[in-house]
């Protein structure tokens, strides 16, 4: 979940997530991104297989240039499946 610093920029992240790719060996995927009313501005869904894989998206959008200029607040949420395999 996201809040902006920057209202208007949403589509902007959702442009930019089209584009970023895990390092290679890694096994992660962003799969969904979109605008949301309410509480918080945009919606990002991702699948994982570790923990290091999902640092390594968080870490992206706190040290992203412009990423860091137009969030404000970032919330997790973690749901789990048992033997979830997303297949890459």
């Amino acid at each position: 979940m996201v809040r902006l610093k920057i209202i208007g920029t949403q589509w902007k992240i959702v442009e930019k997530l089209k584009y970023f790719q895990p390092i290679e060996g890694h096994n992660w995927k962003i799969t969904y991104s979109s605008p949301t009313y309410g509480g918080w501005d945009l919606i990002i869904e991702c699948v994982f297989n570790n923990l290091g894989d999902l640092d390594e998206i968080v870490s992206f959008f706190r040290t992203d240039n412009d990423l860091k200029e137009w969030i404000d607040a970032t919330t997790t949420l973690i749901s789990t499946k048992k033997n979830f395999d997303i297949n890459l």
